[in-house]
């Protein structure tokens, strides 16, 4: 099956993995020992069309801190599960609260805790710094790294098979051009 048919299956749900996900993976530490995390912000905007039009982004990450917290709070995020332990666990839990199954869900990770996940999704995605694991499983590798855009790519795919891109980008430009 073709890529953009894999993701026009009414995909309602895009679980993301945080570090190696929506950042690039590096943990950067304060001298008070705070980690601080870099974020891009195509990633974020492309999150916001997904949420503006029927797909509820959800984390689902191993770790948390103040950073993220805040980040996801920025952006708008309902569905935030951090310390996650047992990822499939917790999307089915997730995927239960809105009447779901793993046919409408897309799914982002990069590492093996990631890849239960992966495999049980309509649709996977990873980004090419991704295990090397994690890249033979998956439905689709970005073209962009992790934490550069590679959020943002998966996001305009699935904006663009269910109809939506277009008409998004029509309102940002000027038709008397």
């Amino acid at each position: 099956m073709l890529i953009e048919q894999k993701a026009k299956l009414d995909i309602k749900l895009l679980i993301l993995d945080v570090d190696g996900v929506l950042t690039d993976g590096g943990i950067f530490y304060s001298e008070l020992g705070e980690s601080i995390k870099r974020f891009n912000t195509l990633d974020g905007q492309g999150l916001r069309y997904l949420m503006d039009n029927g797909i509820t982004p959800v984390v689902i990450s191993g770790r948390s801190s103040q950073a993220l917290k805040v980040r996801l709070s920025d952006l708008g995020f309902k569905e935030i599960i951090l310390n996650s332990h047992h990822k499939v666990k917790d999307a089915q839990e997730v995927m239960h609260r809105y009447g779901y199954d793993w046919s409408r869900v897309a799914a982002m990770g990069d590492d093996w805790p990631d890849l239960e996940m992966l495999k049980k999704a309509q649709i996977s995605f990873a980004p090419p710094n991704a295990h090397q694991e994690v890249l033979r499983r998956v439905d689709f590798v970005t073209q962009k790294f992790a934490g550069a855009g590679a959020v943002r790519e998966v996001c305009d795919l699935l904006l663009k098979v269910n109809g939506c891109y277009e008409q998004i980008l029509d309102t940002y430009l000027d038709e008397t051009d």
